[in-house]
């Protein structure tokens, strides 16, 4: 240390010397907020369920056959001491559901009171969107009775319907189950 310096003057001057030679950090990305979902298939359809409105994907559970109800009703498994009906999503909406069984798994919704299981076709696991792509249904765009459970869409390599399970729990027909 030089005498004709004090330790702070001589710790200001190595400030000024590290920082003149640091190299400047990189340039930080600019966020987008994303929009994860659930994408899944029915027939020839994707779609995609918001993360919050599907409590967990299983396998198609073993599971027995109820009386007295409509078709679509597949029957009740026991989930971990639950009674979780089954319901296939293809059926209820008037198409068939795909013969290969392997590649069926159920979407489990739990919302307020209703506990049910979801079959649909397939699952593709979860998909992320900006934010900002998602766009609203033009009128006319989907005719089936599953437009009024379509909130909107996101396009890419493929374009995926946005579908609220809750909406499907919160609708009268879904809750008629008798025959």
């Amino acid at each position: 240390m030089s005498p004709s310096l004090t330790a702070f003057e001589l710790l200001a001057q190595i400030d000024r010397r590290c920082r003149s030679l640091a190299a400047d950090l990189p340039s930080q990305p600019i966020l987008r907020h994303s929009w994860s979902g659930i994408g899944f298939r029915l027939g020839e359809h994707w779609y995609v369920a918001p993360m919050d409105e599907v409590s967990e994907v299983l396998h198609e559970p073993r599971h027995t056959h109820l009386p007295g109800v409509k078709p679509w009703v597949r029957g009740v498994a026991n989930l971990r001491g639950r009674l979780l009906p089954l319901m296939d999503l293809c059926g209820f909406f008037g198409h068939e559901l795909s013969t290969v069984r392997k590649q069926r798994r159920v979407l489990v919704v739990d919302h307020d009171e209703i506990f049910a299981g979801l079959l649909v076709d397939e699952v593709l696991g979860l998909q992320h969107f900006a934010q900002d792509s998602l766009e609203p249904t033009p009128v006319g765009d989907l005719d089936g009775p599953e437009a009024v459970f379509v909130k909107g869409r996101f396009r890419g390599e493929r374009q995926w319907q946005v579908f609220s399970p809750f909406a499907l729990t919160r609708s009268a027909g879904f809750m008629d189950v008798a025959i």
